[in-house]
């Protein structure tokens, strides 16, 4: 069995932007989502979001999907760090919080918009964790906490699954982006033991992708 690098920009939307259990697995166990907090169904958003006027920016993003509570949710996969990402990760967040409204609807319908990015690269070589969760609060009380807004970082590079074993699904998921790849032939029996990441390696394996190229001919 061979496979395609699953970090891949083909392969990567493939995967989490065509498969809503798959992505809802996914977004579970990567984001900090309290038990009570669980994704339980997902619809797909689209990727590009349009400006109101052809004078602002435009916007895609990888994957953009909704759950059952109207919370939003971006993925992206960026292979090469570059000192701008964050800035375009906050626009692209929120641009997300701020259209969910018409302007004759009430504040108070708006729900949070999830940010998940996973980076191919370190770009935070001082600080030990691969993890990194952001989110607005009070510089002097950090209980204090404005909602709306949660953006997290995963530097693939520093993951080590052998460091990390109080969160399973978390941890073979990142398992998944960062063992795989065109060398892979035999896989742990303990990543397709999980129904989802058994999925996503069948959706990735080459010779699926050579049929659907011969599909086409």
């Amino acid at each position: 069995m061979k496979y395609l690098n699953p970090k891949a920009d083909m392969t990567f939307k493939r995967v989490f932007g065509e498969h809503p259990a798959i992505v809802m697995s996914f977004l579970n166990a990567l984001l900090p989502l309290a038990d009570d907090e669980q994704i339980e169904s997902i619809e797909y958003l689209p990727a590009e979001m349009v400006p109101d006027t052809p004078l602002k920016k435009n916007s895609i993003v990888d994957v953009r999907c909704r759950d059952q509570k109207g919370r939003q949710f971006i993925v992206e996969m960026q292979m090469i760090w570059t000192s701008e990402f964050k800035q375009r990760v906050l626009f692209n967040a929120s641009k997300a919080y701020v259209r969910q409204l018409d302007h004759s609807e009430n504040y108070h319908l708006l729900q949070p918009v999830y940010s998940l990015n996973l980076i191919n690269d370190i770009f935070e070589p001082e600080l030990p964790d691969y993890y990194h969760s952001y989110r607005m609060v009070h510089e002097m009380h950090t209980d204090k906490i404005i909602e709306g807004l949660h953006l997290v970082f995963i530097e693939l590079p520093k993951f080590n699954p052998t460091a990390y074993i109080g969160k399973r699904m978390q941890v073979l998921w990142l398992r998944y982006l960062t063992e795989i790849d065109e060398r892979t032939k035999d896989v742990d029996p303990e990543l397709l033991s999980d129904e989802n990441i058994s999925k996503a390696l069948a959706t990735i394996e080459e010779s699926a992708y050579n049929e659907i190229g011969r599909a086409h001919v």
